[in-house]
């Protein structure tokens, strides 16, 4: 990661570490270097309209023409490049950052995430000054395009839409005021489903909950679900990329075991097939890959570097343990909304209860955690803690990854979007996963004290 790009866009508290005048220079580097097609999208936060003009102003001052898809889920502008066949694409959003956050994510020309290389890049013209720009007669121009139809179509047509219909589904959903509101209801009521919301308001300052789905703050989603009599609740975080599902009882539960379920689904079509995942997910996903003759690719954590693997290697599922499913056959990108159809069509082709498909996968304690560290220190406080932990065997691919004897593990990695170290841990018991998770917090704290 660059001192512009975190692991997933440029991000930042708006007016404060992210500006007008960043965005529109950011907005003239990456269409300087992209071509002169570039879609924009926003989220719905407060401060997105703000940040749309900046970006429209760095694109026509390089002379881009400017596709604006108005607002919609970040997957909804990745479509729409591949789509519309354009050389990149802006989303304005900081995807599931706290509402005083906003950022950039771009595309490539595949509607994928840009590499690393390329961030790199447009990191370099960036704090060069900016790109060159266009005299007065070749500045770009606006054209409004609609494509969230055209998008919500497409999913549909990636599953068996009759099938869903004839399962008779209820669904409760919860896109937490972000833009999946949008999209997500109207594709499950397509597919047949009869459909209850919470929070699905488009509101930037997220008053319903935290712009992130966790299992801690899903207490109306499970709440809608057992009062409606639903057959399973999907919330989605602020940019829509992300879905995270509960139980017809009311139980929440990781990405990982989503993923699982539809990675177990994806391999009884595709035996052999491989799968990538990031570091930080649950041994579940290996065990059910495993079982279907199929192979893991492991990333690094965030979603440009699974997507990247996915495209260069023909890869056709990938997913996160933040419940970002991948699926290859749509586009190698996090898309809630397909991760929603994809489980739809699960139900109902097997006619089981969510809960009885959860209970069919392998099961692991997990517990996650985070401890605050200026940016400035990341480093720092990373270099010490690969000479400060002990383990029969220690990763480095991404931060630092601890296997201990009994097969439990526990990942320390530096968030690319907030000032902060996460801490993923897993066993079997949960009596052992607060005991690495624990031991091993402790452990970051002093080291990060130390260099305070």
């Amino acid at each position: 990661m660059g001192d512009l790009f975190g692991t997933n866009g440029v991000r930042g508290v708006a007016n404060v570490e992210l500006t007008v005048e960043m965005v529109t220079r950011l907005a003239g580097s990456a269409g300087a270097l992209l071509g002169k097609d570039i879609a924009l999208g926003t989220d719905g936060r407060t401060t997105s309209p703000m940040f749309k003009e900046a970006a429209v102003s760095g694109l026509l001052s390089v002379g881009c023409t400017v596709h604006d898809v108005g607002m919609l889920p970040t997957p909804a502008l990745q479509f729409s490049v591949r789509r519309l066949g354009l050389d990149g694409g802006l989303m304005v959003t900081a995807s599931h950052n706290p509402p005083e956050f906003n950022g950039v994510k771009v595309m490539a020309n595949d509607g994928v995430e840009i590499s690393r290389e390329r961030e790199n890049e447009i990191e370099a013209l960036f704090f060069e000054g900016g790109p060159e720009l266009s005299p007065w007669d070749s500045v770009g121009c606006v054209r409004r395009r609609e494509t969230l139809e055209r998008y919500n179509r497409a999913i549909i047509e990636h599953v068996d839409s009759g099938l869903v219909e004839g399962g008779g589904l209820k669904v409760a959903l919860d896109p937490g005021n972000g833009v999946a509101a949008l999209a997500a209801p109207e594709i499950a009521r397509r597919l047949g489903c009869e459909v209850f919301t919470v929070n699905a308001n488009v509101d930037g300052r997220f008053p319903g909950r935290d712009s992130e789905p966790r299992p801690d703050n899903l207490g109306d989603l499970a709440a809608l679900v057992e009062a409606t009599g639903a057959d399973v609740g999907v919330a989605f975080d602020g940019d829509g990329d992300r879905a995270l599902f509960v139980d017809e009882g009311g139980k929440v539960h990781w990405g990982d075991r989503s993923f699982a379920l539809v990675a177990r689904d994806f391999m009884d079509k595709n035996p052999g097939a491989e799968v990538a995942t990031p570091v930080s997910s649950s041994r579940v996903i290996e065990d059910v890959v495993e079982a279907g003759g199929g192979r893991i690719v492991w990333t690094k954590v965030g979603s440009v570097d699974v997507s990247r693997n996915m495209v260069d290697g023909g890869i056709g599922l990938g997913g996160e343990e933040n419940g970002g499913i991948m699926y290859g056959p749509h586009l190698e990108v996090r898309d809630g909304s397909m991760s929603l159809a994809l489980v739809l069509e699960i139900m109902a082709r097997t006619g089981e209860p969510l809960s009885r498909l959860f209970a069919g996968l392998p099961v692991y304690e997990q517990m996650k955690d985070k401890v605050s560290c200026p940016n400035e220190l990341k480093g720092k406080a990373l270099e010490a803690l690969r000479g400060a932990v002990e383990a029969p065997r220690v990763e480095t691919m991404d931060g630092v990854k601890l296997w201990y004897g009994d097969g439990s593990w526990i990942l320390i990695r530096p968030s690319g979007t907030e000032p902060v170290f996460r801490l993923y841990a897993e066993s079997e018991t949960q009596e052992r996963v607060r005991e690495i998770l624990d031991e091993n917090r402790v452990l970051v704290e002093s080291l990060i004290e130390g260099l305070n």
